[in-house]
Order: structure tokens, then C-alpha cells, then sequence
């Protein structure tokens, strides 16, 4: 191992390189550092050109940083990551054929990188199917400079499957927190696991070079082992950045890395807008121990919501990063999480949720087709990709949607438990057919998991002939307000009923009692064993 600047870290790369960058929207473990060399080299000297970015969630902006900093003309050949929208300035140069660009699912890649460690031919799931991301469709692809197949359908034992397909490595750029003398390098203040371990391994076995960016150098021998979450045998280089950052907004907040917990009390509140009427609604589909995940965008605040009400100890949230327990954070720093009790790495926590191991999905649309299809990845004239959103929409055993009814411009107003809406957005979300299809109400059905579809004014559940109108906002009019804001015409069930009034009312809604209520008569959805039905030991004790 050497430790090098992060100038000298950029002579590493080379002309049509293909660069695989650890990292969250955010800021979170993004050896920004490196990436500001590699963008100050491109302009000094016109290289490293035509490199291919990979990056399993989106990285940056926070203006212009992440992934964004190769967003000049020649930089990017091709572009693999789950997620354009935390680097706006790509999203043109990908609709301008500027680069080939695919989005496929933030797990998938996770996953692929682990396979690939082990030398593995790709990862077989059935993840993305009957989805945009099915060869059958358009292979994850966002534009025609995307040429090459990079997923192939598969039958086994006559069921279908995906094979993603393993891709080359030259250079894997990662960040820790302190490295000793032998490349060993903790974690200690990141704000995310990330999948830092499967990148080091998928470059030692593909002959790639790894330079890892930390905060502080430590003498041999003393790290705590157990603490070392990157060996230094699949270390190469290290750069030293003593003003790097947990987050691009935080510079370290203890909560974040579990060094302490915050009073329930002192978690983020949300301030009483459409937003939180939604995340309420959301929140009134958990029961008392459910294991659920919260995705980007108007979900997370079912978390604060939670915090609200007094039932996040009841309940385990988690999110695709890696975290179990505790809040999923909010926000400019939203991909981390406080008080949480475990942190996994990435690979694991996406076996874990294609595993049928969630109760309950929280997650947030762009558009919805009568048909219950779910576009979250591209709209008008925006890639934003699909995170870990057919991850989690595939396998969760419920999926609640979340989102507002219209978007641009909406204005709403809440008295007296009622809804009024006081200035339509200007599009409509719910759409004749999505662009492109993150979730295939179909599928999903003949799979026998269930969907609901939450905003402000209206509850939609999918029912035998597509989208049905359930629930309805007090002071809201059916025809005005809801059915002729549609692009379609759904099912009004015959037991269309109000949304809670409280849901319109500033003050807290008292969902502690109901869980109380609630625990007393459910029974988990896991299975388990009684006292009686244990099994016996093994072998007696003697």
C-alpha cells in the first residue's frame, strides 16, 4: 500500500477505463477528493477521457460534486448506476446521446459486484422482470448510444430469471474513515455501509487497481480488528483528505455513525403540509412489530411521522443502505439513519428484501396507469432511474405508493378535518400509460402481493380490473377534484369511504392507542413456533 495525493491518484486511470465509485446521493462515503482531482486533471489536460462511470447508488450534486464532475464533454463513454437524478448535469448529455447510459436496480448492481468478486458469470435473479429492465422491454437501457445487452432472460426449472451480466474493472475508487500503515482501513465515521468489501474483492480478482479515500493514517497494529471493514491486502493506494465530510450537508453528526443515540424527541418533525398528510396515511398501514423499508422522496417521512406518534420503537424500519431499526434519515442527508440498530452491508440487506423479508414497503410514484404500473425511473424530459425501487416494489409482501395527486404548483389547505384544494398542480400523475414500467401491477397481482396508492385527497387499492378509488378526502369533490384529474377512469368502489379526519388536523393522531389495541389481536405474518411446538434438543445433556 502507498499513500499518494489525490492528484497523483488520477494518473492511475487511464483512457477508456472503467471506474467503479463508492457512495450515496448525499455525500455519504463519496471519495469526493479523488473525484475533484480527476475533474481538475480532465480540465488541465484533457484526460481521463471516455471512461465508463459505475456507481451503484447516485452520487452527488450538493452543485456539481459526485458523479456530476464528469459531466464534461468527452469524460463519459458509458454510465452504470441505479440512479442520474443526484447529477443533473448528466441527465441532458444522456438524453443527448452523449454518453450510453443505463439505470438498472441499485441491488442488482450491489449484488453483481459481490458475484463478481467471486468470479461468479453475473447475478441470476428474478429482480427487474416484467419491468423496463427485462430484456423483453428495454434491458435498463435510458438511450440508443446504449447499445450492449447487459441482462439476458433466463428459464430454470420453468420459471423465468434475469442474468445481469458481470462488467469489467481498472479502477475502484472507495472511502473509509482511518487507514493504518498497512491499507487496512474502518469505518468508523461513514455515515453508510455501503458495499465497500464485495468492490475490494471484485478488483483484486479482475486486476483492478483500488485507492481508498480517508480522513486520518493510524500506525500499524493499531486498529481495532474488528473494526476493519477493508483489508489491507485489497488495498493499493490511499489519499488523505483531513477535511473530508460525513456528509456534503454534515460535517459529523455522531447519531449518524451509531457513536450515540438522540432522544426520540429531538428526530425531525415534518411540518403539517400535503406531505404529511400522505406520510400519515402511509404510516396508519403499519402494524405493531412489521419489519418495513422506506424509499427516497415523500416515504421518508414516515419515519418522522413515526417518531410523532410514539410507535417507532414498535415497529423496525429500515432502508436499502444498509440500516434495521431506529429512523431512516431525512432530508439533505436522507440515506442514513439515527437510534438504528444494525448496519449491514448493501449486498446483504438486498438479500435480505428479495427474500420476502419485508412486511411493508414504503415508496413514492411519478406515474400511475389504470392498470396499477408504476413509473418512478423517467418523465418529461428527466432520468431519474430506479434506486432500489424494483428491489423493494417486487418483493415486499405490501407496497404503499405514496405521492401527491397532481405535481407542479399545488396548493392545499386543511380545516376543520377537511381538504381543500386551493390550486391544482399542473400535471397529472395518473396517466393513460407510464413511460416506463418500475412496477408491473400484473405481476404483482398473479404473484398475490398487494399495493395501495396514497395522496392527499384519494386511496387507491388494485383490484381485479385495475385501479380502484377506496378512500376520498373529506371536503373533496369526487368528479372535480379526483376523477377528471385522470387519464383514465377507475373502478369508485361500492364501499368508497372518507380518509381518517384526523389526518387534516395538525395535532398528532393518537396511532400509539390503536397500536396498543392493534398488538392485542394480530398475530405476526411470520411464522412461528409455540412453546409446545419447539423441537426437542439434539442430543440430551448428560
Amino acid at each position: 500500500m502507498r499513500i499518494i495525493t489525490a492528484a497523483e491518484a488520477t494518473s492511475i486511470i487511464q483512457p477508456g477505463d472503467s471506474v467503479l465509485v463508492s457512495g450515496s446521493g448525499g455525500g455519504h462515503c463519496v471519495p469526493e477528493k479523488v473525484l475533484e482531482a480527476i475533474e481538475a486533471r480532465f480540465l488541465e489536460q484533457g484526460e481521463p477521457r471516455d471512461l465508463t462511470l459505475i456507481h451503484a447508488v447516485g452520487i452527488g450534486d450538493r452543485q456539481l460534486k459526485g458523479a456530476a464532475r464528469f459531466r464534461h464533454p468527452g469524460m463519459l463513454k458509458r454510465s452504470l448506476t441505479s440512479a442520474l437524478i443526484d447529477s443533473p448535469p448528466l441527465i441532458p448529455m444522456a438524453l443527448n446521446e452523449d454518453f450510453a447510459s443505463y439505470t438498472i436496480p441499485q441491488g442488482v448492481i450491489s449484488q453483481l459486484i459481490r458475484e463478481m468478486a467471486a468470479g461468479r458469470p453475473g447475478l441470476v435473479t428474478r429482480t427487474g422482470l416484467h419491468t423496463f429492465v427485462d430484456p423483453r422491454q428495454l434491458g435498463g437501457r435510458q438511450n440508443m448510444a446504449a447499445r450492449e445487452e447487459i441482462v439476458e432472460l433466463l428459464h430454470i426449472d420453468g420459471e423465468e430469471w434475469l442474468r445481469f451480466k458481470p462488467f469489467p474493472l481498472d479502477v475502484v475508487i472507495l472511502r473509509g474513515t482511518t487507514a493504518d500503515e498497512e491499507g487496512n482501513v474502518s469505518m468508523e465515521e461513514e455515515a453508510i455501509p455501503g458495499e465497500m468489501l464485495s468492490c475490494a474483492q471484485a478488483a483484486r480478482r479482475l486486476g483492478a487497481a483500488v485507492i481508498v479515500q480517508v480522513k486520518r493514517v493510524a500506525r500499524r497494529g493499531t486498529l481495532p480488528q474488528r473494526s476493519v471493514r477493508i483489508p489491507g491486502i485489497l488495498v493499493d493506494y490511499v489519499v488523505v483528505d483531513p477535511e473530508q465530510r460525513q456528509t456534503y450537508a454534515s460535517h459529523y453528526e455522531p447519531s449518524y455513525a451509531g457513536e450515540m443515540r438522540v432522544p426520540t424527541e429531538g428526530l425531525r418533525r415534518l411540518p403539517f403540509t400535503e406531505r404529511k398528510i400522505i406520510a400519515r396515511r402511509a404510516a396508519m398501514e403499519i402494524v405493531p412489530g412489521a419489519v418495513c423499508n422506506l424509499g427516497a422522496g415523500i416515504s421518508t417521512g414516515v419515519s418522522a411521522v413515526a417518531a410523532e406518534e410514539g410507535i417507532l420503537d414498535a415497529i423496525t424500519l429500515s432502508n436499502e443502505q444498509g440500516f434495521i431499526g431506529g429512523a431512516p434519515l431525512t432530508g439533505p442527508d436522507s440515506g442514513g439513519a439515527q437510534n438504528f440498530d444494525a448496519m449491514v452491508d448493501q449486498p446483504y440487506q438486498f438479500d435480505f428484501y428479495d427474500g420476502g423479508g419485508l412486511d411493508v414497503a414504503f415508496l413514492s410514484f411519478a406515474e400511475i396507469d389504470g392498470a396499477g404500473n408504476v413509473n418512478v425511473s423517467r418523465f418529461a424530459d428527466t432520468i431519474v432511474g430506479v434506486g432500489g425501487f424494483i428491489n423493494i416494489s417486487q418483493n415486499a409482501r405490501k407496497v404503499v405508493f405514496s405521492g401527491t395527486f397532481t405535481a407542479g404548483g399545488l396548493k392545499v389547505e386543511c380545516r376543520d378535518g377537511k381538504l381543500a384544494v386551493l390550486e391544482e398542480g399542473r400535471h397529472s400523475k395518473f396517466v393513460e400509460a407510464v413511460r416506463q414500467i418500475c412496477y408491473n401491477g400484473a405481476f404483482a397481482r398473479a404473484e398475490g402481493r398487494e399495493a395501495l396508492f396514497v395522496t392527499e385527497r384519494a386511496v387507491f387499492a388494485v383490484g381485479a380490473e385495475g385501479l380502484e378509488l377506496v378512500e376520498i378526502a373529506p371536503g373533496v369533490d369526487l368528479e372535480r377534484d379526483v376523477l377528471s384529474r385522470m387519464a383514465f377512469r377507475p373502478t369508485v368502489s361500492p364501499k368508497l369511504r372518507p380518509m381518517d379526519a384526523r389526518l387534516f388536523r395538525p395535532e398528532p393522531m393518537g396511532l400509539l392507542d390503536e397500536f396498543g389495541r392493534h398488538a392485542r389481536t394480530a398475530r405476526s405474518p411470520r411464522r412461528t413456533l409455540s412453546d409446545e411446538a419447539a423441537p426437542a434438543p439434539r442430543r440430551a445433556a448428560a
